[in-house]
C-alpha cells in the first residue's frame, strides 16, 4: 500500500516539479529526477550490469552466450563466457545471490566464491588474465512457470567488486 501511495505521489508531483522549477520561491535547488542507464552484457543473454561504470571491476566481461535463450525447463542450458581478470582472485571472495519469483524472494544467500567455483570446473585462486568458460547445466522440468529475476554481486575478501550482474524478467512458460 505504501508503494502505491508513493508511486501515485510521484506521478502526481512530476508535472509540478517541471512547473516549480520556473517559480522563484523554489530557487535552483530543484533538479530533475535521474534515471540509471542500463548497461547490458555483450552476447546472447538477459544480463545487465548493476551499475553504469564497470571500469573498476576486477572481471571485465567480454561476452556471455546462453543456448537456448531463454532457458527452457527440462533442457540443457549451455553457458559460454569470455572475460579478463584484472588481478588474481583469492580465497575469501564472496557471492551475494538473490533469486526472486515475481516479488517473492526465493533465495538470498552469501556464499564463498571459491566453494562455488567447483560447479563450473574452476578453483581458487583465479589467476589474472583472459578466461573462457563453457558449462552445460541440465535444468529440471519442474521449474514453475512465471517471471524470475536474479542479482549476483561478487566481491573480494576486502570488499572490492569483482562484478555485479542482474537478470530481470526471465520467463519460464508452462507446457514445455
Amino acid at each position: 500500500m505504501k508503494f502505491l501511495s508513493a508511486a501515485a505521489l510521484l506521478v502526481c508531483a512530476a508535472p509540478l516539479s517541471v512547473t516549480a522549477q520556473s517559480l522563484p520561491f523554489f530557487g535552483s535547488s530543484q533538479s530533475p529526477i535521474q534515471t540509471k542507464e542500463i548497461k547490458y552484457v555483450e552476447g546472447n543473454n538477459p544480463l545487465q550490469y548493476c551499475q553504469e561504470d564497470t571500469s573498476g571491476d576486477i572481471l571485465q566481461i567480454g561476452s556471455v552466450d546462453l543456448t537456448p535463450n531463454p532457458p527452457l525447463p527440462g533442457k540443457t542450458l549451455t553457458i559460454e563466457a569470455k572475460g579478463t581478470l584484472q588481478k588474481r582472485v583469492e580465497q575469501g571472495a564472496t557471492v551475494l545471490l538473490v533469486v526472486k519469483y515475481g516479488l517473492i524472494t526465493l533465495i538470498r544467500q552469501t556464499a564463498n566464491l571459491c566453494d562455488q567455483l567447483v560447479n563450473v570446473d574452476l578453483k581458487c585462486p583465479l589467476e589474472k588474465g583472459d578466461m573462457i568458460l563453457t558449462k552445460e547445466v541440465d535444468l529440471p522440468k519442474q521449474i514453475p512457470p512465471g517471471k524470475y529475476s536474479v542479482h549476483a554481486e561478487v566481491l573480494t575478501e576486502d570488499g572490492e567488486r569483482i562484478t555485479c550482474l542482474d537478470a530481470n524478467n526471465i520467463e519460464f512458460k508452462a507446457g514445455f
